[in-house]
């Protein structure tokens, strides 16, 4: 046999063995998304997947195996059989717990085109449909909250939201202070502000970049969690006194426990006046854009330097999706291009970068955007608008809910001040008089027991020592009043059994 035909078998073969298992796959597919949908006449409430410990998965999926012999088709699909079993099917809706929700069936299949592709989106040459994808949809993107930077904003793709905040830590070095480039922090005191409600990403970009949790000052919040903007100038003028260089002011946009929004466009005179970076982490609350009813959270956005945001959170794109946008795109590779010729061949002059990791401190990158450009054409902006505006009617008809019933206790906000996002803290208090964290902790583990609902808790951490609170994130396009009444129905009958 010649080396062409040889050659000709294999791929034949290749086409048939991914035929084969596309097929095995399908049913397989269909049956869990299916298990999960309360339109189904399969639905089953339980499918959500109850809670294991390590070492029983390790007995069930890994079974000692050495991984040294082939194995049968028959027990790869016995593995994926199993992991379909005991994972978490987000599908369903009662999946509550974290602030992203269930994919969606245009998200499997840009998965699927993005694992057939297996192209890295870092140079032109070898991905160039996706580059061009990523630096269109980036710059429509970015134009949604730069109103006044219609021409030179855009934005990239980064592996998560921690990694878009670190990135415009970096970017916010590079841009005001260049020689840190070559010479790193020699001769900087750098000073960075958050509100106490931040995300922990800010605190460990400041440790990535040599610049130390120390020096990450933490501002005050009032009631509702929103930055004390007297306290920030307060502190930025303290600490400049003290000798350190003020650099970087982070905003939230949808803090992780509260939901919060900070007061943007104070914040921004505040960065002005004393020429700090100004970013806003909107991870969780920057889709409110899309709701013409809700984006007024935003107001003051378009006076960022950077802006972080995900659509793999309330838009329901695939895990993951995160943007850092900037008014001005070419900044990326001012603050991060070490012109390599040998990898960046670079465009003609006055042309947009299509080499797209020389815009980033990595290199090989998956095309994340391809996914978010694939969600907008197949939903619109006005089903991205629809999702978010069900999502808060959601959780404004939950919140309605246990305001009427005096064994809820409502936390970081009221019936008259609703929560700014998604998720609403709570405690509940049933009659056995136990403490808070005891009955939080109880009904989340025995709901998850039940294989109904997952939903999360936090610390308090307001100084009292009134214990934890449950956290929960209506985010599900599929939610409907009969869930939510359900949910309520199941915190109630479970509080019955705490003692």
């Amino acid at each position: 046999m010649t080396q062409a035909s040889i050659s000709s078998d294999l791929e034949s073969r290749r086409v048939e063995e991914l035929d084969r298992l596309l097929t095995l796959l399908k049913p397989r597919i269909l049956q869990y998304v299916e298990s999960a949908d309360p339109q189904s006449a399969n639905y089953n409430p339980t499918s959500l997947g109850t809670y294991h410990e390590p070492e029983f998965l390790k007995q069930k999926i890994l079974n000692g195996d050495d991984l040294a012999e082939k194995c049968s088709e028959d027990e790869l699909f016995n593995v994926i059989d199993k992991v379909l079993e005991y994972s978490v099917n987000t599908w369903n809706p009662g999946f509550l717990d974290k602030l992203y929700a269930s994919n969606n069936p245009i998200g499997v299949v840009s998965d699927i085109i993005l694992s057939m592709l297996n192209t890295n989106s870092h140079v032109y040459t070898v991905s160039p449909v996706l580059s061009v994808i990523e630096n269109y949809i980036g710059r429509k993107y970015a134009r949604l909250f730069y109103t006044k930077d219609q021409e030179t904003c855009g934005g990239l793709t980064f592996a998560g939201g921690s990694w878009s905040n670190v990135t415009s830590l970096q970017i916010a070095r590079s841009m005001r202070f260049p020689d840190t480039k070559v010479k790193g922090n020699q001769g900087y005191k750098f000073a960075i502000y958050t509100s106490k409600h931040s995300h922990y990403s800010v605190e460990k970009a400041a440790i990535l970049l040599g610049l130390g949790s120390e020096n990450v000052f933490k501002i005050d919040v009032n009631a509702v969690g929103t930055m004390d903007v007297a306290k920030l100038r307060e502190t930025i003028a303290t600490t400049k006194s003290q000798g350190y260089t003020p650099l970087y002011i982070n905003a939230t946009a949808g803090t992780t426990v509260f939901g919060s929004f900070d007061p943007f466009t104070e914040i921004a005179a505040v960065a002005k006046e004393f020429g700090v970076h100004f970013h806003i982490d909107g991870s969780w609350g920057g889709n409110v854009i899309f709701s013409s009813k809700y984006r007024g959270r935003l107001a003051g956005c378009e006076l960022a330097d950077s802006i972080t945001v995900n659509p793999h959170k309330m838009l329901g794109i695939p895990n993951t999706c995160s943007f850092l946008l900037l008014p001005h795109v070419a900044h990326f590779q001012t603050a991060m291009s070490l012109q390599a010729p040998y990898l960046f061949h670079g465009r003609e002059s006055g042309e947009e970068n299509y080499d797209l990791a020389d815009g980033t401190m990595g290199c090989g990158r998956r095309s994340d955007a391809f996914k978010f450009y694939m969600g907008w054409l197949y939903y619109g902006t006005a089903g991205f608008e629809a999702r978010v505006n069900h999502a808060f009617t959601i959780m404004e008809y939950f919140v309605a809910r246990i305001s009427a019933d005096s064994r809820f206790e409502l936390v970081g906000s009221s019936k008259e001040n609703l929560p700014q996002c998604l998720q609403v803290c709570f405690y509940y208090h049933p009659s056995c008089g136990c403490d808070n964290t005891k009955v939080t902790r109880f009904i989340s583990r025995e709901l998850h027991k039940m294989g109904k609902y997952l939903v999360d808790f936090s610390p308090n951490a307001d100084g009292s020592d009134k214990g934890e609170f449950f956290r929960v994130v209506f985010n599900s396009p599929i939610l409907t009043n009969d869930v939510i009444d359900d949910l309520i129905d199941s915190i109630v009958k479970v509080g019955e059994r705490c003692v």
